[in-house]
């Protein structure tokens, strides 16, 4: 894109479209409720909303695919995304992209790993060339992410752990090389050498220079000096930065993002993503740039900053896929393969989440009914269904028991 976004024009389309506020994990700050008086269809997609205004807005019926249908992606058995290409394994990806393909998903994000590429780049660039390839093969295009904020320090420990009630999300780079800017060289040699190969690739969807960079200044700074790396380097391929909240945008369109990214993993209702995401689009067509919901899970209500046990611990996409369906907006949920929490805070509280285990069975068949049909064809005859935690995963299960 030739365009370029100021901040100001991002805050007045922002203010106009009602999102002043967050939109982050937890719950959006001055999201409001609102009546609901609108039609279902037998699937329970929406034909159209009258608004607390009394004008109505058409939204999409449960035959209308969604452009972007997508799903994040870390195979079952890494424990972070350091693990998942230093122990690459090419029968592994392409039996799981086989999966996202029986959903008729057309997008995948991940997120490459420069502490891997730091190890061994020529054979990371293979395992980047095949993971392309086989996303190509199956319709998918990639959003491949640079670095990521979440997660403990990169030691060798943290890189390496297997242990399913250890094991951490691993932040990239660490947090030494992010508060110290004399320490950046390798990082934007990293970014270029990304950008070299692959900056004008049509595979890919896009390039995320960071997910949530937003929660500390320091993080901010440096996701900020590797992302003008990256549009130094700038091809055909969108830059975009993964983000908690739309607010937070207003920084990164003065960066030079080509596409705007939302998380919402657990609204406490519907409400929520009715209101929400109609003013998404809404800014997207204010500012002519795509929005687009990159992280969500299901209805839930935790209990923020406690650390017991939920019953809310496993995954329900259904309760949120008809609403994003409804809207049309396109999206990608975490995660294609059932595993624990990938964070250890919700791993301890005994969450787990995913669609499909490794032999292809889906947790809940509701679910893979409700992601499908946002490609307008819901049917999941023959998908086996199996609500039980993977043996390799059974010592965190605790007392956990799907019911039907």
């Amino acid at each position: 894109m030739t365009q370029r976004y100021t901040r100001r024009r991002f805050l007045g389309a922002s203010v106009s479209a009602g999102l002043v506020g967050g939109a982050g994990c937890a719950g959006p700050t001055g999201s409001r409720p609102r009546q609901n008086n609108s039609t279902r269809d037998e699937d329970g997609g929406r034909e159209s909303t009258s608004t607390d205004a009394g004008t109505e807005k058409t939204t999409q019926t449960a035959a209308d695919p969604i452009d972007v249908r997508g799903a994040l992606y870390v195979p079952s058995r890494a424990w972070n995304t350091f693990q998942m290409w230093h122990d690459y394994d090419e029968q592994v990806v392409e039996r799981d992209l086989g999966y996202a393909e029986r959903v008729n998903l057309n997008a995948i994000r991940t997120w490459v790993s420069y502490e891997q590429w730091l190890e061994s780049p020529d054979e990371l660039e293979r395992s980047i060339e095949h993971f392309l390839t086989a996303a190509d093969d199956r319709g998918m295009e990639v959003l491949f992410g640079l670095f990521e904020s979440v997660g403990r320090e990169p030691t060798e420990q943290n890189l390496h752990d297997t242990d399913p009630r250890t094991a951490p999300p691993v932040q990239s780079p660490s947090s030494e090389i992010i508060q110290y800017s004399s320490l950046w060289d390798d990082p934007r040699e990293y970014v270029r050498w990304f950008m070299d190969r692959w900056r004008d690739d049509d595979r890919l969807f896009a390039v995320e220079v960071m997910n949530e960079p937003g929660w500390l200044p320091t993080m901010k700074r440096f996701a900020n000096a590797m992302f003008e790396t990256m549009a130094e380097n700038r091809g055909s391929v969108p830059l975009t930065v993964g983000s908690t909240s739309l607010a937070n945008n207003a920084e990164y369109v003065d960066w030079g993002v080509d596409i705007l990214q939302f998380h919402y993993n657990f609204p406490n209702s519907t409400d929520v993503f009715h209101d929400l995401l109609p003013n998404a689009l809404e800014l997207g067509e204010d500012l002519d740039m795509p929005v687009y919901l990159t992280e969500w899970q299901r209805v839930a209500d935790y209990g923020w900053g406690s650390s017991g046990e939920v019953e809310q611990w496993q995954p329900d996409y259904a309760s949120l896929a008809p609403t994003i369906h409804q809207h049309g907006v396109g999206n990608f949920f975490w995660s294609l393969m059932v595993k624990p929490a990938y964070v250890r805070y919700m791993r301890k509280r005994g969450i787990i989440n995913g669609l499909f285990h490794e032999d292809g069975a889906v947790w809940n068949r509701a679910d893979a009914k409700a992601i499908k049909a946002m490609s307008g064809d819901a049917n999941v005859s023959g998908f086996e269904q199996r609500r039980e935690w993977p043996e390799w995963a059974s010592e965190l299960k605790s007392n956990h028991n799907a019911t039907d």
